[in-house]
């Protein structure tokens, strides 16, 4: 096959926040680590236990089919699952890498290949789902630093702001220890060309520049959060005390009033 024929397409799918692999894992499958299966005669599903499956080759009518037969498995399922898509062109003669067209040529497409290029995918596609998240809470964060300024409390109290910790600890939970976003896959620890393969996909989607600038979000928040959470406790510790100083002035009123009168 040469650059000029049909690219293949790989589409990664962020489904939910985990997929259960014990039942999958009794079908026919052609590798694992990750679990990758064979669709029709040339396509293959990969799936990856942090909740991304990633499917090569596959037409519509079967990803739709492989998608809804995956619901069972998945935990936590999104709403709106994130996907992306990369296109590959089989260049025997030529270097492996992204070209400037967006489409990815490689030299052929086995199973190792193809493997790498869904753990590129699939890391890939859980930043951009978490990269949108943590936008939206920045917003929210950016509203309490605003009413920080003002002098006001949360609007929702603790829980408001409890929440937003509690948002950055998961999504750095699943991306450090689930996804891994800057380990590399146990299948290029030992084959040099796979490895060089994955070192260079990981340059061009970025993923540790990307994973980087996300950890460094989420500890920004973090760290607004439990100021503004000191804050409020602070606050509240101030105001049992001036009840504390108003009854022991209230109980010397009564007791002088009770002295005399």
């Amino acid at each position: 096959m040469s650059a000029t024929d049909k690219p293949i397409q790989v589409r990664a799918w962020f489904l939910g926040s985990r997929i259960d692999l014990r039942e999958l894992a009794r079908g026919s499958s052609v590798a694992g680590g990750p679990l990758t299966l064979l669709v029709g005669q040339h396509g293959y599903s990969i799936i990856f236990r942090f909740g991304v499956v990633v499917l090569a080759g596959v037409e519509p009518d079967p990803e739709a089919e492989i998608l809804e037969n995956l619901r069972g498995s998945v935990h936590n399922r999104f709403d709106h699952p994130e996907s992306e898509l990369a296109e590959i062109v089989i260049d025997p003669a030529g270097s492996e890498r992204l070209a400037s067209d967006g489409r990815l040529l490689l030299k052929e497409t086995g199973a190792g290949r193809l493997q790498v290029v869904a753990h590129v995918l699939a890391k890939s596609c859980v930043l951009s789902y978490y990269e949108r998240s943590v936008a939206e809470v920045f917003d929210r964060v950016e509203q309490l630093a605003e009413r920080l300024c003002k002098g006001q409390s949360p609007a929702h109290g603790k829980n408001e702001i409890l929440n937003e910790i509690g948002n950055a600890l998961l999504i750095l939970t699943r991306t450090v220890g689930r996804v891994e976003i800057t380990e590399k896959p146990e299948i290029v620890w030992d084959d040099l060309e796979l490895d060089r393969l994955y070192e260079r996909l990981a340059v061009e989607w970025e993923l540790r520049d990307r994973d980087l600038a996300l950890s460094r979000k989420l500890d920004l928040i973090s760290r607004t959060a439990e100021t503004y959470l000191d804050l409020v406790n602070n606050r509240q510790a101030l105001r049992v005390e001036w009840y504390i100083v108003i009854l022991i002035v209230l109980e010397i009123v009564l007791s002088v009033i009770d002295k005399f009168f």
